[in-house]
């Protein structure tokens, strides 16, 4: 009888399931993307952007995306690839759901999540989000002159907590101050709500002083190594030249070239006003956070990956969010309405 339980179950093995194998006529990217594309509102909805952007990204990481057909099955697509993770990204459906409603195996969209996740974030990285230079950082500074009177600013810097599972024996390397397991996305964002810089996967137990003080992005800082302007005279000041600067809240450390607010006690009108123009400058990376949370809605629940794979699709998730902000403005217009209405600035203040 042991002899013959194993021969019972090879003989019941299938090479694929049949329910799989109406993908070419019953899944969802065979029966609906064809159709999607003749209404680019409903398109924009399904994928996060528009035809004219899916496109364009497309053209960008097919060559990296298209595998060989073998003489065993034809090969996925390089369309139903990418559909299949920005749905998932879009989403943030169990990979048994999407299962269901692509008609692939479980294992394989694992596969094409965690793979694509990778070739977005090597291949879409030099175009989206390169490495700043000095030109950059002056235009960066002058739009947050611009929008939030807050002079020679090049950034706001702050951390968002990014729910994952729990990771088998880590303790509580994971576990975070508002109670439940996270990986870190510390991030730097211009006043245009892009990314300009971001450290991924720091445990969500650390703060966020250290990590940024352990980050890549601290260190170069400290080092004098990200190639910032040199400092000059603020605007309609005969004072010396000032550095360059990034804004922070409270829990960073105060140095020649991040600013915190003052201490709330005590303060004067200065004091106050700076205070106020300072935390101006620093929401527009919160509202960036929102923005990106509203457009892929893996964020609302805690995505069910070891933290390695949860770091690919966060990093897959940031390029998309500048990608989509570069080559798809226009509809971001109410994500970005809905999410900086509930930041409420008196303008009328003068300093």
């Amino acid at each position: 009888m042991l002899d013959e339980e194993p021969e019972r179950r090879r003989r019941r093995r299938q090479w694929i399931h049949p329910i799989v194998a109406q993908r070419y006529r019953k899944g969802q990217f065979n029966s609906l993307y064809k159709d999607l594309r003749q209404d680019p509102f409903k398109f924009r909805s399904y994928c996060r952007m528009s035809v004219e952007a899916f496109d364009n990204l497309l053209s960008l990481l097919h060559p990296h995306l298209t595998f060989m057909d073998t003489c065993m099955r034809r090969s996925i697509s390089a369309e139903q690839r990418l559909i299949v993770t920005l749905r998932f990204l879009a989403t943030g459906n169990s990979f048994a759901s999407l299962h269901f409603e692509f008609l692939l195996g479980i294992s394989t969209i694992s596969g094409i999540v965690c793979h694509t996740c990778k070739v977005i974030w090597q291949h879409l990285r030099e175009t989206v989000m390169p490495t700043p230079k000095a030109e950059d950082w002056l235009r960066i500074a002058e739009g947050f002159y611009q929008s939030a009177q807050f002079p020679n600013c090049i950034g706001a810097l702050d951390g968002k907590h990014i729910r994952v599972k729990k990771l088998p024996h880590s303790g509580s390397r994971y576990f975070n101050y508002k109670q439940y397991f996270s990986v870190v996305l510390m991030a730097l964002a211009d006043s245009n709500y892009r990314f300009v810089i971001v450290d991924i996967g720091a445990y969500g137990s650390s703060s966020d002083s250290r990590i940024f003080s352990a980050s890549t992005m601290g260190d170069r800082l400290r080092d004098n190594q990200l190639a910032l302007p040199e400092p000059r005279r603020l605007p309609g000041s005969a004072g010396p030249p000032a550095p360059f600067v990034i804004v922070a809240d409270e829990g960073f450390a105060l140095s020649p070239h991040m600013m915190r607010p003052f201490p709330r006690r005590d303060l004067d009108d200065r004091k106050r006003i700076f205070n106020y123009r300072l935390t101006r400058a620093r929401r527009y990376v919160e509202c960036t956070f929102g923005i990106l949370s509203t457009r892929w809605r893996v964020f609302l629940s805690s995505i069910q990956m070891n933290p390695d794979n949860a770091t690919l699709v966060i990093q897959a998730c940031v390029l998309l969010h500048n990608f989509t902000r570069i080559n798809d403005a226009s509809s971001d217009a109410d994500i970005d309405q809905n999410i900086t209405s509930s930041v409420i600035f008196d303008q009328s203040r003068t300093g």
